[in-house]
């Protein structure tokens, strides 16, 4: 993968956007949630996730066949935007894949908290970041969250957690490490970042994703029990929401939503922000907060087609279709009823 050359946003875009019109619909994930595992694997195989599934077909069966081959397929798609983009195009995605970093990071901390086999936390890493295999496989050897923390050093999530460790000890929850390591991303996301026709648009969905991020953490940080005040975890770099008031929305769902709808975001978001005013749990609550920041993406794409965000609006829409199907499978798995899975499902 390389940067060299100039951007060529027509042709990454163009590819992307058939790309894009591949994802799985509403008719597949009716068809997927009445399948067991071994049927999805099989739907999938007649699908983009071929090449996976017959390669990882002799090694694994079931729900662990289909994650991996979820996960390999997601890093392979997103590795081929690298490859085919260049210039300021190519850092700027690059920038934004990290966030596969922050994701693997956090999945092998959970693992360790909740005493996983390290088999079933490898299932769930995303190989589309900058960690190399060598260095995933001694993160995932680790066997506490404290030789994370020293392993991470050197890294952008070092120091982050290293400041973070000594909250994680005081308060038993992982939410002071998993903030640390989100404040990490969206730092080097943000740094050094110069505003040209370029970057504009990127900004303006990194602010985005950045509001329903605070949102999604205080949310959950009121909900904890722990004793954590929201303000401690505020990220910088939104626009919606200032670090003074994020506690009192926290607790006032009705009043964040209104909040939202009366940002430069509400206008574009009618379906999701309906979606948002009806959640009647935090898990109903932040699906529809990702069905919100999805759509918000794909208007800006359609609104600057030539920018960055149809590209970042297919990473979104990628990740949600490999969540949902993940989500298919493990609940045929544990025996839900299609009703049950559909509602775990994150659908526009």
């Amino acid at each position: 993968m390389s940067a060299a050359g100039g951007s060529n946003p027509e042709y990454v875009i163009a590819r992307v956007r058939a790309r894009r019109s591949a994802l799985f619909g509403d008719e597949e994930y009716r068809k997927l949630v009445r399948m067991g595992p071994a049927e999805i694997a099989r739907f999938m195989e007649e699908s983009e996730y071929e090449t996976e599934i017959n390669a990882l077909g002799s090694r694994f069966s079931g729900v662990d066949l289909i994650e991996y081959a979820l996960n390999a397929n997601m890093a392979k798609q997103f590795n081929d935007i690298l490859d085919w983009a260049g210039g300021r195009l190519y850092d700027l995605i690059a920038r934004y894949l990290r966030k596969f970093d922050a994701w693997n990071v956090k999945t092998i901390i959970r693992g360790i908290y909740s005493d996983i086999a390290r088999d079933e936390v490898e299932s769930d890493l995303i190989r589309a970041g900058e960690f190399d295999e060598s260095f995933l496989s001694r993160l995932l050897e680790v066997q506490e969250i404290e030789e994370i923390v020293e392993l991470l050093s050197g890294t952008i999530f070092g120091d982050g957690l290293e400041a973070a460790y000594d909250d994680y000890e005081d308060v038993g929850v992982l939410v002071p490490l998993e903030n640390a390591v989100d404040r990490a991303f969206y730092e080097q996301l943000l740094e050094g970042l110069v505003i040209g026709e370029e970057t504009k648009q990127y900004l303006e969905f990194l602010e985005a994703e950045i509001d329903f991020r605070n949102a999604r953490n205080a949310l959950r940080i009121a909900r904890s029990g722990a004793d954590l005040d929201p303000v401690d975890y505020f990220i910088e770099g939104g626009t919606l929401f200032r670090e003074s008031e994020i506690a009192t929305l926290a607790t006032n769902t009705s009043e964040l939503v209104s909040k939202i709808a009366e940002s430069r975001y509400g206008d574009r978001l009618d379906d999701a922000l309906s979606d948002l005013e009806e959640a009647d749990s935090l898990i109903g609550f932040e699906r529809a907060l990702d069905s919100a920041l999805l759509e918000y993406a794909d208007t800006l794409g359609y609104v600057f087609p030539l920018s960055v965000t149809p590209v970042l609006s297919y990473i979104l829409a990628k990740e949600r279709e490999v969540d949902n199907i993940r989500a298919i499978a493990r609940g045929r798995e544990a025996g839900l009823s299609p009703d049950e899975i559909e509602e775990e499902l994150v659908i526009q």
